[in-house]
């Protein structure tokens, strides 16, 4: 068995434009070795053997719950991948090919903004004293969180099991409805989706009993993730929905090889379900005995509730309930019939950073999530933003104290049938002040669950009943929900009645302040710098490192006085708005902050609307608190000025306090009212996955397959990732349905030795006029020439103490990749006398393991021993040594035995072996 680490491939890769007009050729070259500069790698990370390519893997001291966020590995600040997780939730392994190649230095293992591999003993950040909550908002006159008047009704049901594209396991059909009783008529039908947890458990076994396998295995039971929203469900049932919650366990099981995490089959699996729903309320005489006695479902009156990777199934469902996807990706064949009137995410993942502009949502974001703890899901409400019509509300919530998994019962411990607990994970010896237990800022799950149902319900009421007066809890108008009490929850928003507005991600001149980038390596240019305690949801990380067109205006200021200027290249129309309502964020825990708004028209007419205040969050470095509040200023004083509210040139913002930082995320201009939606007829993108065979020579070009159906042009950003670097260039494309817009040819010149695959990864995002599915795709150039067999032979295997031991590792024939093998020490055979760690070189030694010669003991015995030999691109051979020395001590002869080993570092039956003998010096 052999492990190869890195390709030689003469390939480029060419982003086409319209009219033919091609972007930068990039030719992937040799890589260096996958080492660390030091030729180490740091405690927990090992490299191991592969049977396609070797593999790096990290191995957590603490068992890292299955969660939704995925886990990511990091060198030097660039994505090597999302590594496979082990059923023991402490292992995880990542297949390096010829795109995750180059040093692997300053290694991480990252997770929802959140970094899992902190040394033992590493320092923790002093925590800096965090304020109280604040001041309850005032009550809004109708609160939507108060039970209804319908007694319910509680059942299941169980279909057969369905079998999704690029899933091997089938995945189940089963779910949980709640339904009100004592209704005629049709009701509108609330589905819930649960998010990535743990599938099965042991009924009397703790949290390391906990798997993500599929199906169960014997002796343990499948967790009922899907009834975590019964009280959700009860509450909607008593004001008259009919809900339904169903199960996704065959997809967490399974989605850790998609691409898009999931998204894809989860919409499936929805649009499965829907269209059953629809079969029953045409003819419910063969439904099951719950829908049976269940008012008939209205499915022109759909909410979807979606959870964490849950959420972002509920988006990519709605998309592709309106732009349908590509038959071979999707599992659901049949029509659309049944209308998704919006959708609320809960605590949501969002890898393909793509939410569905046309359809109104609510985006829950939980203020101490520690499971997607960057709160991603804030991109539903920001990458919405000019991408079509921008008449659909899309509202985030931050719910001050919640964590992640205690909006599903079943995820909370003392509640739930499984093993459960706080995705919070909170240091004893320092006590997160925003988050731990017993802080101020923290409630209890019960408070959360209320929290979470009174909001659910809120947009059920908003979405689908069309009942505006809830409209204030929602769009930053600065009302809480009484029944929601005591947690703390605010709210901003985009779409619905804001009209044109000042957005930094077009084209702006901004003086006095830094139009900064929401993702960019460089402090200089990143929004929130090196040395930020905390992070924000607004801009949490793609997959690339570095993003074009997401940006904000920073102000930093040390006196009070000196304005910040946004002047737009187009003046912008304030014509028929109320007010003027900008999202701002300060530094959390900060105070005080004060802003003068002023505005100027085009012929330089100036107006002072009026002062906003904003204080910090509560939060630490642990929390994604760096999150804008909605402000507004009336507009009147603009009007009595005399100002041309329809050509309005700059805006203002005056610091009036003494220093401070602050961050504009935009402003528009606002009036009340939730506007009729309807979607646009947009083009939908959707990038595949072709792999290639190399061949045995000449020069073959490929193109990244595409497609673009849909209606009318639409403007996209590709990305094209070069495999050797890792980095991307990046073009804006304007694609229309038959079009060529999207054109990414890769050249494979094909050879005889043997090298590893080499994917060439394509991204792409909407920007406007336009929507994606399918956001990741490329193709990958697979060697097909035979590896080159390894042999051993020994140049000193019997010495005298003191000198090295020594063999040498041929190969047949050089490859274009490195090849190596893995050896673990093994016990010598009986009658012997193993090599002990006092005999081999401590240097040497801690070199290899880590390990300390004392206590004295065998080689076999040393935990983390293990010989990683690799033979260089190129090279046809390696020399391997290890150092004896010599003592005073008369022994007999002594003998050391290295065994090639497998996947999990163990002997290879069969395999290569090392084997050398130490002879006593005296």
């Amino acid at each position: 068995m052999v492990r190869t680490r890195r390709i030689w491939v003469t390939a480029a890769a060419v982003l086409a434009l319209v009219g033919g007009v091609s972007g930068t050729t990039a030719h992937a070259r040799q890589a260096p070795a996958a080492t660390a500069s030091d030729g180490r790698l740091p405690p927990g990370w090992h490299l191991d053997q592969g049977r396609q390519a070797p593999q790096l893997v990290w191995r957590s001291g603490r068992r890292v719950p299955m969660g939704d966020a995925r886990v990511e590995f990091r060198a030097a600040g660039r994505l090597l991948g999302v590594p496979k997780p082990e059923r023991d939730g402490h292992t995880f392994r990542l297949g390096l090919d010829g795109s995750r190649t180059g040093a692997l230095t300053d290694l991480q293992v990252w997770s929802g903004g959140r970094r899992l591999d902190t040394r033992p003993g590493a320092a923790a950040t002093a925590p800096s004293a965090a304020v109280r909550p604040p001041a309850p908002l005032p009550a809004n006159a109708v609160d939507p969180g108060r039970p209804g008047p319908y007694r319910t009704k509680t059942g299941s049901y169980r279909l057969k099991s369905v079998r999704l594209p690029g899933f091997s396991v089938p995945v189940e059909m089963q779910a949980v409805v709640v339904a009100p009783t004592g209704i005629s008529g049709a009701r509108p039908l609330a589905l819930f989706l649960h998010g990535r947890h743990a599938t099965c458990y042991a009924p009397h076994g703790g949290s390391d009993d906990a798997s993500g396998a599929w199906p169960c295995p014997a002796g343990t039971l499948p967790v009922p993730s899907h009834r975590g929203y019964l009280r959700d469900q009860q509450l909607l049932a008593s004001q008259g929905y009919v809900t339904v919650s169903i199960s996704a366990n065959g997809i967490n099981g399974q989605d850790w090889q998609a691409e898009d995490g999931g998204a894809q089959a989860r919409s499936s699996l929805i649009r499965l379900h829907l269209a059953h729903w629809a079969d029953w309320a045409r003819d419910p005489r063969h439904a099951p005995p719950i829908i049976r006695e269940a008012p008939r479902a209205d499915l022109s009156r759909v909410l979807l509730i979606g959870h964490s990777r849950g959420g972002e199934g509920v988006n990519r469902a709605a998309l592709d309930s309106l732009y349908p996807p590509p038959a071979g990706q999707d599992g659901y064949r049949g029509k659309v019939r049944w209308h998704i009137s919006g959708t609320v995410l809960i605590g949501p993942t969002v890898f393909g950073q793509n939410p569905v502009p046309d359809v109104p949502s609510l985006t829950i974001l939980p203020g101490c999530d520690g499971d997607v703890s960057d709160l991603q899901g804030e991109v539903y409400v920001d990458g919405t933003r000019a991408v079509s019509s921008g008449r659909a509300l899309h509202s985030a919530v931050y719910v001050i104290g919640a964590d992640h998994n205690f909006f599903n019962t079943e995820w909370t411990p003392g509640q739930a049938q499984a093993p459960a607990e706080d995705d919070f994970f909170d240091d004893p010896d320092h006590p997160d002040p925003v988050c731990s237990p017993h802080a101020a800022t923290r409630l209890t799950a019960d408070q959360q669950h209320r929290a979470g149902s009174a909001y659910i319900a809120a947009a059920a009421r908003l979405f689908v009943a069309g009942d505006d007066k809830v409209r204030p809890l929602l769009d930053g108008s600065g009302r809480r929900a009484p029944s929601a009490d005591p947690a703390r929850v605010l709210a901003h928003a985009v779409g619905a009645n804001r009209g044109a507005g000042f957005l930094p991600d077009g084209k702006v001149t901004v003086t006095g302040g830094r139009l900064c980038s929401a993702v960019d390596p460089d402090p200089a240019v990143a929004c929130l710098g090196g040395g930020t305690a905390g992070v924000s949801p607004h801009f949490a990380q793609w997959e690339t490192a570095r993003e074009a067109g997401r940006h904000a205006i920073a102000l930093h200021w040390t006196s009070a006085g000196t304005p910040t200027r946004i002047r737009v290249a187009r003046p912008v129309s304030l014509s028929g708005a109320e007010a003027l309502t900008l999202r701002v964020f300060v530094p959390p825990n900060s105070r005080g902050t004060a802003l003068d708004v002023s505005v100027t028209d085009s012929h330089g007419r100036r107006a002072a609307l009026g002062r906003v205040r904003a204080d910090g969050l509560p939060g630490s470095d642990r929390t994604a608190s760096y999150w804008a509040r909605e402000l507004r200023v009336p507009l009147a004083a603009a009007r009595r000025a005399g100002l041309d509210l329809r050509s309005v040139a700059s805006l203002d913002l005056t610091p009036r306090s003494g220093s401070g930082r602050a961050w504009l995320m935009d402003a528009w201009g606002w009036r009340p009212g939730t506007p009729a939606v309807r979607a646009a007829g947009l083009p939908r993108v959707d990038v595949g996955r072709l792999t290639v065979d190399e061949g045995d020579s000449g020069v073959r070009t490929y193109h990244v397959p595409v497609r673009v159906s849909g209606h009318g042009t639409g403007r996209v950003r590709v990305y094209v990732v070069d495999p050797a670097t890792g980095t991307a260039k990046d073009r804006l494309v304007t694609v229309r349905p038959g079009g060529h817009g999207i054109d990414v040819p890769v050249e494979v010149r094909g050879n005889t030795r043997y090298g590893a695959d080499v994917p060439y990864d394509v991204l792409v995002k909407a920007v406007h006029g336009a929507v994606v599915g399918s956001y990741l795709g490329g193709l990958t150039v697979h060697d097909d020439d035979p590896a080159p067999t390894v042999s051993v032979t020994p140049l000193a295997d019997r010495v005298t103490e003191g000198s090295d031991l020594k063999w040498r590792i041929s190969l047949s024939a050089a490859a274009d990749t490195d090849i190596g093998a893995l050896f673990v020490p093994v016990p010598v055979g009986s009658g012997g006398t193993e090599l002990s760690t006092k005999d081999v070189d401590p240097r040497w030694l801690a070199d290899a393991s880590g390990a300390d010669p004392a206590p004295e003991r065998p080689l076999s015995q040393v935990d983390g021993l293990y010989l990683w030999l690799d033979v260089p691109a190129g090279q046809t051979h390696l020399d391997v040594t290890v150092p004896t020395v010599r003592d005073q001590v008369a022994e007999p002869a002594e003998s050391v035995t290295f065994q090639q080993a497998d996947d999990d570092g163990k002997p290879l039956p069969g395999g290569l072996t090392l084997t050398g003998t130490v002879l006593d010096a005296s």
